[in-house]
């Protein structure tokens, strides 16, 4: 059944713009740096819709409101952007926080792009008003998981906190590795200390170490104990979630924090678009921008495609995504259902596995590809 608009989404008042409301981890515990890249990508891709003419004539405002990683502030800001008028929401990274913020816009029939987000379960039940475009944690951590039987590995120690996207993604790892004789054991962070937790790779002969964990810490500190015992020196340490792909990473680590693989939803090359994007996003930023900031870009580019296509001033459909065929940065982005997902989705964004560069930890090295 389709949920009707609740009454909480105003009208706009004056008709001088088209708001889109943007949910965006700006300040601690978030994940700044993702937020900021995230948000670098929204406001570039706005600014290039508005020198093309906007949507029917008017001008496209984005709304920002930092989430800083609680799922209830982001919950209230949906019900403030609500009242504001906004004609969609954008955004989030974090996956608890966007499940939260998606439950409320679905309440509210608002239509919701999830920019990054990849917890499969980003609603309790099924929604025509969400959408992503971030490939579902199932998708991009089975590809990990072959990646890592791949490189020989069968004995996987996870390092993890608690959260439902970690218990999620050690999930999947255990049951995509344990047909192929491949075994996962969690090491809870809250109980070891990384040189306990060094002491337990040895005792399990782990060949790899998965940090689930949050960054800094207590990432840093357990890369750091690793890579200086001796006892590890063979012991792959990898970071799915993607930790290692933002600067700060390699500011906190230098050469330790080289030769970690992660997931990133790049192509191995981009198009026109894709390399046009990425200069612009590259002067914006100041540093080479992430998959996160192409994450944001796209999403403008879809909500765009949206709102054009229904007119700015005409109620949301129930289902806004059906019609979406847009080029974005990384690919041609369309929506549909996937099984076992509860959203309109993005089926799939190209998906890499990589790791900083020994010989140059500013760049990168592709070691995989889904």
């Amino acid at each position: 059944m389709n949920t009707p608009p609740s009454p909480l989404v105003a009208e706009r008042s004056d008709g001088s713009s088209v708001r889109i409301g943007a949910l965006v981890p700006l300040s601690r515990p978030g994940w700044v740096e993702a937020g900021q890249h995230l948000l670098a990508g929204l406001e570039l891709a706005v600014r290039e819709v508005n020198d093309a003419g906007g949507i029917a004539g008017k001008p496209l405002e984005l709304l920002v409101r930092d989430t800083a990683a609680d799922p209830q502030r982001a919950a209230a800001a949906v019900d403030e952007l609500a009242r504001l008028g906004v004609a969609a929401l954008a955004g989030e990274y974090h996956s608890v926080v966007a499940r939260a913020a998606a439950a409320r816009a679905d309440a509210l029939g608002l239509p919701f792009l999830c920019s990054s987000a990849v917890l499969d379960a980003l609603t309790e039940q099924p929604t025509r008003w969400v959408a992503r475009l971030a490939p579902a944690q199932s998708h991009g951590w089975r590809i990990y998981a072959d990646f890592l039987l791949g490189a020989g590995h069968r004995r996987i120690a996870v390092a993890t906190q608690s959260s439902v996207y970690w218990a999620a993604g050690t999930r999947i790892l255990r049951e995509h590795l344990a047909p192929h004789g491949g075994s996962v054991v969690e090491l809870d962070m809250t109980v070891h200390s990384p040189t306990a937790l060094c002491t337990e790779l040895v005792d399990r002969r782990a060949t790899a170490l998965l940090l689930l964990v949050g960054l800094p810490e207590p990432a840093v500190p357990i890369v750091e104990a690793v890579r200086r015992d001796r006892r590890l020196a063979q012991v792959m340490i990898g970071a799915p979630a993607g930790q290692p792909e933002f600067p700060e990473w390699a500011t906190l680590l230098g050469d330790d924090g080289a030769a970690v693989p992660f997931l990133r939803y790049l192509p191995e090359r981009l198009g026109p678009l894709g390399t046009r994007v990425e200069a612009a996003l590259r002067e914006r930023l100041g540093v080479a921008p992430s998959f996160v900031a192409f994450e944001g870009y796209d999403t403008v580019l879809v909500l765009a495609d949206v709102l054009r296509s229904r007119g700015a001033t005409e109620a949301p459909a129930a289902d806004p995504w059906t019609r979406v065929a847009v080029e974005g940065t990384r690919g041609r982005i369309r929506f549909s259902g996937a099984p076992g997902i509860g959203v309109r989705q993005w089926t799939w964004a190209p998906t890499q596995v990589v790791d900083r560069d020994p010989e140059r930890p500013d760049g990168f090295r592709i070691l995989h590809t889904g």
